[in-house]
């Protein structure tokens, strides 16, 4: 028995001696039949690991002395010694008793530098590329980092780049990699080109997508970069746009993109199928749940027979009939829309389906792709936590809330299966986008103030954790000066509770006798009572000084008669600084489709406010304002919007003050200066303020004539109408303009839906007016997004 092992062993010895493995650039080669399952080493020699010392070969070897081995573990030991990049070939064999393994190292990097490049920054390309300084040289590994840069510099439109590569020999094992980049020209998109549409024109569905034709300014925009990625992106937002108008059989036929190599420049063909437009039939709701009542549910229902089809109402009324039934103790129901299309009538009828789901919790929510946003602020917009009961509406109500915050350019979120059949892992990708503006506003006023502007800095997701803070600062060449700062933390103490504060102070002049001053701060508390209507509470507190300006003698008043001034202000003088602490409450109801270019919904607001804790003012004020905005045409994509307006105050105690009043111009009434409106002094036309006013405005924009929608140019037309009257303060010389008499103004504007961010010039003119009247015909906004 013991001679008959020895002789199995020999074989054996003789079997794993002609066993070698020898791999050079990549290429593996088995030179025997096979290793003997049960073969085992003494011992391991490791030859040519001058730099990188036989232990580190060691431990990434399977193989150990004593244990057996097969051929399968000389093919993974070999495999993970190539991984580690330090080594251009490897040859393992066994000898005897011992297992040897020949290394041939790789040179290692001294530097790395990149060259060409203008576009991409060297800090950035390191971070890009595996090849680092002090690592091995492998070049496999350089070939790698050579597609990473591409597709960096595919990233920004660039597809045409060339990247080479440069070694120099600094000492022996070592060398210096100069990545040599010829950068190119940006690759364009030349047309975005559809067939088969007939309701909406080329130009109405371009605007709906994020890839947009090249035109000169697209340097700043980036949004003439092509991928494939953001090409499917298009096609859910072109589905996603036609089932909200209608189309529910609209179909994507097919969706390709041509690089023409001449003109380093792609060609986007879109064919589509639109089908025929569709209205609500009848809606319904069912219950399978038990205690569920379907008729008590049927005030959350968001669609209605009779109006156009609307993929977003339904999954917003999913949403609304999920979360009402878990108030009632469900969380795990199912609600399913079930359709009943009639083509003939142009129809389609649905029925929400009330079930109770299957049990499912979420076992964890796993955050990618942001770069720059907080995990915090995106897990905070979801109704559940870790654990919680997993539900489906929720996902969605996530999604749109995430999408609102304006702080990512895109936004999916999926599920996967967890760890148990009950346990659910929901991903969710964003992809940050800037938030940061900075803005210039200008205005002139004929006759008046002469020119105003003003410069501020926002941003909207201030060091990536949501906050809100905002600078501006502003000046006229009256000597008007206004400084603000605000700053909103959106959830406090990890409640849905946007708290925040303003400060401001500012300077204006009367024309000749005095320089009012006012500053302060104002406190706010916002919560949210439904997804589309919020309440807000405010404290403020101000100071408001009347001061000489040059007119008066030391005294304010010395060397200057009442006929020349009013008695108004001589008293505000002699009494100033005034004190003004208020609180208000402010309910805002907003159900616009979009925040930056709306083209359905509602934005209300109606505020309350009570002056008279501490202070000099006494007052009641009820105000609001209301706007409406509605698609007049799907085809040329004009907008209509309606507008009003309105304030009261009463005076609470002794009287109201010049400040306490309601002043109306150019900011609600455009053609006329601020605070151009309204009662007015006789004798030096200051104004007074009022306590009532009315506003009303209609306006329409639609694309600019002849210019591509992918510009972002629009005309507005619009008229304005306002009246301020009432004034409860007194003038010795006489007050004007104390009755309601309306004023009126026509206007058209441009409006740009910029690179800098939005801009818009208007020129409006007066046709209702008085005499005294203050007229300022055109307004410029800027607003420059970085």
């Amino acid at each position: 028995m013991k001679a008959g092992s020895r002789l199995l062993n020999a074989v054996s010895a003789v079997a794993l001696s002609a066993g070698v493995v020898s791999l050079g650039a990549g290429l593996a080669v088995v030179t025997s039949a096979s290793v003997a399952n049960a073969a085992t080493i003494q011992r391991i020699e490791v030859v040519g690991a001058s730099r990188v010392g036989s232990d580190a070969v060691k431990s990434n070897l399977t193989i150990k002395p004593g244990k057996a081995f097969s051929n399968s573990d000389i093919d993974e030991s070999v495999k993970r010694l190539y991984e580690t990049g330090f080594f251009a070939n490897v040859n393992i064999s066994v000898s005897g008793g011992a297992l040897v393994v020949k290394v041939k190292e790789n040179e290692l990097v001294n530097q790395v530098v990149f060259n060409g490049n203008r576009k991409i920054k060297s800090d950035k390309l390191s971070g890009i590329v595996k090849t680092q300084p002090l690592g091995p040289y492998s070049t496999e590994m350089v070939n790698a980092d050579i597609e990473r840069i591409k597709q960096a510099y595919a990233a920004i439109g660039r597809n045409d780049v060339k990247v080479t590569t440069q070694t120099y020999q600094v000492s022996p094992g070592r060398v210096n990699l100069a990545f040599v980049i010829n950068e190119g020209d940006r690759t364009k998109i030349a047309a975005i080109n559809f067939s088969g549409n007939h309701a909406f024109s080329d130009s109405r569905l371009a605007s709906v997508m994020q890839t947009k034709k090249s035109n000169p300014l697209s340097f700043l925009t980036r949004r003439d970069v092509f991928s494939e990625e953001k090409l499917h992106s298009d096609e859910d937002l072109l589905r996603q746009f036609y089932y909200d108008h209608g189309y529910a059989d609209f179909r994507i036929l097919s969706a390709d993109a041509s690089l023409n190599e001449q003109t380093n420049a792609y060609t986007i063909n879109i064919s589509v199928d639109e089908g025929r437009r569709y209205t609500f039939g009848d809606i319904n709701i069912e219950s399978s749940v038990p205690n569920i009542d379907a008729s008590q549910l049927k005030s959350q229902l968001l669609t209605s027979k009779g109006d156009v089809y609307n993929a977003s109402k339904i999954q917003k009324t999913m949403e609304a009939l999920s979360k009402a039934v878990s108030a009632k103790g469900y969380p795990f129901v199912r609600i399913v829309p079930r359709g009943n299309r009639d083509p003939q009538t142009g129809t389609i009828g649905v029925t929400y389906m009330v079930d109770q789901g299957e049990r499912a919790y979420v076992e964890r929510i796993e955050i990618r792709g942001n770069t720059r946003t907080r995990d915090y602020v995106i897990r905070r917009e979801f109704d559940f936590s870790e654990g919680d009961a997993f539900n489906q509406e929720m996902i969605a109500r996530a999604k749109r809330r995430l999408e609102a915050l304006g702080y990512f350019s895109s936004v999916n979120i999926t599920t996967k299966q967890g760890s148990a059949p009950d346990r659910v892992i929901v991903v969710v990708n964003v992809e940050d986008q800037p938030t940061g503006s900075f803005g210039i506003g200008a205005g002139y006023s004929v006759g008046g103030s002469g020119l105003i502007l003003e410069a501020s800095v926002e941003e909207k997701n201030f060091l990536g954790r949501g906050q809100y803070i905002r600078v501006a600062a502003g000046a006229g060449t009256d000597d008007s000066q206004t400084y603000n700062l605000s700053f909103t933390e959106p959830y406090f103490l990890g409640y849905r509770l946007a708290v925040g504060f303003d400060l401001f102070k500012s300077t204006t002049s009367s024309n000749d006798y005095y320089k009012y001053d006012e500053q302060g701060g104002t406190f706010r508390v916002t919560a949210p009572i439904t997804d589309e209507l919020a309440t807000t509470f405010r404290y403020t507190y101000k100071q408001i000084k009347y001061r000489n300006n040059g007119a008066f003698g030391a005294d304010g008043i010395a060397g200057t008669s009442d006929d020349t001034m009013s008695q108004t202000y001589i008293d505000l003088i002699e009494g100033s600084p005034w004190t003004v602490s208020s609180v208000s409450q402010s309910l805002t109801y907003n159900t616009l489709d979009s925040q930056t270019m709306p083209h359905e919904g509602i934005y209300a607001t109606v505020t309350q406010e009570y002056a008279g804790l501490g202070g000099d003012s006494n007052y009641y004020k009820l105000f609001g304002k209301a706007r409406y905005y509605k698609t007049l045409s799907d085809q040329q994509d004009i907008i209509g919007s309606l507008s009003i307006g309105g304030g009261h105050v009463f005076s609470t105690g002794d009287g109201l003050h010049v400040f306490d009043q309601f002043q109306l111009g150019g900011t609600q009434v455009r053609g006329f200066e601020n605070n151009g409106i309204g009662p007015r002094t006789v004798k030096d036309g200051d104004a007074l303020g009022g306590t009532t006013y009315i506003t009303a405005s209609a306006e329409a924009t639609a694309p600019f004539p002849g210019i591509s929608q992918d510009i972002g140019l629009r005309l507005a037309v619009f008229s304005d109408a306002g009246t301020l009257y009432g004034s409860d303060v007194s003038d010795p010389s006489g007050v004007e303009g104390n009755s309601m008499s309306w004023r009126a103004s026509v206007g058209a504007g441009v409006v740009w839906a910029s690179p800098f961010g939005p801009l818009r010039f208007d020129f409006a003119q007066p046709v209702v007016k008085e005499s005294y009247d203050k007229v300022q015909q055109f307004r410029f906004s800027i607003a420059n997004q970085f």
